[in-house]
């Protein structure tokens, strides 16, 4: 197979002295996406969809923060030697587990503050996070990161990948696992996984569309985490978010079937919100 084009810059266009990078495009859009959905399926749950944009201005910097400090943390030796690239983050290096974290309680506080139900809130958020994960990770790809072990060429057009994706994965001579799009793929498709699930009557109750995006991610992630090569460590034995993945996996099922013992049972997630609450929200 002849190549036509070389690695992809990571500069996609230039104001004066500034560059503006790929990965910062994608992401932005991945973000724009998620909650541009987010807030019309708040509507149709009985939610203003403006109370998605308030959450957006406080939870997605501090997602970013908690995203950059864990990967901070954890490569802290890295850091400590070279602290002027601490804030690089467009060089990559932001974990999404530390950003799901930190999110995950901004969104709860948000909601406690507000009087919104807070599984029905993550039910609406989640699967639009999933789908912005899935967009995001073309950001690693066109930084040539979180990828796999070395493979061969061969190896690559047995997956009838397109040849910029192959082309890509050749860096600096040697090709490798684009675990990459394994995640975005795996991603996406429990995003439409999730929507199917999501709209079918008497199935999920609430809390459940959120607890299902846990389930899904941390299976996929843990296997996934296993091929890659720029894994966090702890120890030096055990890589951190296939830990993490197991109790997010575990933990979510214990919750999920503990929720079910519950008497009354929760509202079903197409029931949105009860009239009690909407009049409880209205007074506030």
């Amino acid at each position: 197979m002849n190549f036509l084009f070389s690695a992809i810059n990571p500069i996609a266009f230039s104001l004066g002295p500034l560059e503006v990078h790929w990965y910062g495009v994608i992401i932005a859009s991945a973000i724009f996406v998620a909650i541009f959905l987010s807030m019309r399926e708040a509507e149709k749950r009985g939610l203003e969809g403006d109370s998605i944009i308030d959450i957006a201005l406080w939870a997605l910097p501090i997602a970013f923060i908690g995203a950059r400090l864990y990967y901070v943390l954890f490569e802290l030796g890295y850091y400590l030697q070279n602290p002027d690239q601490i804030l690089a983050i467009w060089n990559g290096g932001i974990a999404i587990y530390g950003g799901l974290i930190a999110g995950g309680l901004t969104v709860y506080r948000f909601a406690k503050k507000k009087g919104i139900p807070i599984w029905l809130l993550l039910d609406i958020l989640a699967p639009n996070v999933l789908l912005a994960q899935a967009i995001g990770r073309w950001g690693n790809f066109i930084n040539q990161e979180a990828h796999g072990g070395e493979v061969s060429l061969s190896f690559l057009e047995k997956l009838h990948l397109p040849e910029f994706i192959i082309n890509q994965m050749n860096i600096s001579g040697v090709y490798y696992h684009p675990t990459f799009l394994y995640e975005s793929l795996w991603s996406l498709l429990g995003f439409f996984v999730i929507l199917v699930l999501r709209q079918r009557k008497h199935l999920l109750r609430r809390g459940e569309v959120a607890l299902t995006y846990v389930l899904w991610y941390s299976l996929g992630r843990f296997f996934i985490e296993g091929l890659r090569t720029d894994s966090l460590w702890l120890l030096d034995w055990l890589r951190v978010s296939q830990a993490l993945s197991v109790i997010l996996f575990i933990g979510g099922i214990v919750v999920w079937f503990i929720r079910r013992q519950d008497y009354p049972p929760k509202p079903y997630y197409l029931e949105g919100m009860e009239p009690i609450e909407k009049e409880k929200l209205t007074e506030k």
